[in-house]
C-alpha cells in the first residue's frame, strides 16, 4: 500500500509503510495521510500509532 506524504519543503510523495515508517524515524517528513480517517497526520502532534502499533 502507498501512502500520500509531505515533505518538509511542501512537497508531495507516496512512499510504502516501510519507508514512512523509516522516514517518520528520522523526522524526515512533516505530514502523512491517514486513508482510513480521511485526513493529513502531523507527526509532530497527532498519535501516528495505535495500541500496540
Amino acid at each position: 500500500m502507498l501512502l500520500r506524504i509531505r515533505y518538509p519543503d511542501s512537497r508531495y510523495d507516496y512512499v510504502d509503510v516501510s519507508t514512512l515508517d523509516k522516514l517518520m524515524e528520522f523526522r524526515r517528513i512533516r505530514q502523512f495521510f491517514r486513508p482510513s480517517e480521511q485526513k493529513w497526520i502531523d507527526i509532530s502532534r497527532d498519535p501516528v500509532r495505535g495500541p500496540g502499533g
